[in-house]
């Protein structure tokens, strides 16, 4: 991106669950410009991916956690960040919880987790 004035850096960072047979693994980081689309993945193992609800957060550089996506375990329902709101859409299939990104903007910088809830 050194030709153009404005890069973004996705960073998703999606880490390895507290039990052993459980993973969340991350896709790798990428450069993109404003304006530009593109896809995270969050592939999943040890757990059926439709009996949990997902959620992503992300963290600019600098600042704290910040909330954008609650999912559905059956995808019925997704509740959306203000911030993120018409530009990104969540979505999953049996082993893979997805964020398409599209209009990005240099506030969209940042490292993204996803995660999974889990109510004991």
């Amino acid at each position: 991106c050194d030709w153009f004035p404005h890069c973004l850096l996705l960073s998703p960072r999606f880490p390895t669950g507290a039990r052993s047979q459980v993973a969340l693994t991350q896709s790798g980081p990428e450069m993109k410009k404003p304006g530009d689309s593109t896809r995270l993945k969050c592939a999943v193992s040890g757990f059926t991916i439709t009996d949990y609800y997902m959620d992503l957060v992300r963290q600019e550089p600098g600042k704290g956690l910040e909330w954008l996506v609650h999912y559905w375990k059956t995808g019925q329902s997704e509740y959306y960040s203000p911030t993120i709101q018409g530009r990104f859409t969540a979505s999953k299939d049996s082993s893979n919880f997805y964020l398409q990104t599209t209009g990005l903007r240099p506030e969209d910088t940042a490292v993204y987790y996803c995660s999974r809830w889990e109510i004991q």
